[in-house]
């Protein structure tokens, strides 16, 4: 068995790391990237009449986009206050009121 020196175990692995990085640089262009542009939005051409069709997933995507949306504005509107300043507040209120204390504020005059 032979063992390899101490010497060349650099040179080992620095070939190993330039095979790998040559490897990867090689596959990395994923062939040409520059699409011409065509002059049409979204790179559909209109129809003769001028009118764009829609596909059938599009009015579900609003539907759901914008439904979900006025959803979400309505539960927060009116979600409950789960604050612990609120629930403090109203704590010290039931307590002072049990001990038959006013609870607002008075300044004192001067």
């Amino acid at each position: 068995m032979i063992r390899p020196t101490v010497s060349s175990l650099p040179r080992s692995l620095a070939r190993q790391s330039q095979s790998q990085t040559t490897v990867a640089r090689r596959y990395a262009s994923h062939g040409p990237s520059y699409n011409p542009p065509s002059g049409y939005l979204f790179a559909e051409r209109p129809t003769k009449g001028g009118k764009r069709e829609k596909e059938s997933w599009e009015n579900i995507y609003y539907v759901g986009m914008f439904g979900g949306m006025a959803l979400a504005a309505v539960i927060l509107t009116y979600k409950p206050d789960t604050s612990i300043q609120s629930w403090a507040l109203k704590e010290a209120k039931a307590r002072l009121d049990a001990r038959g204390e006013e609870y607002e504020y008075k300044p004192k005059s001067a």
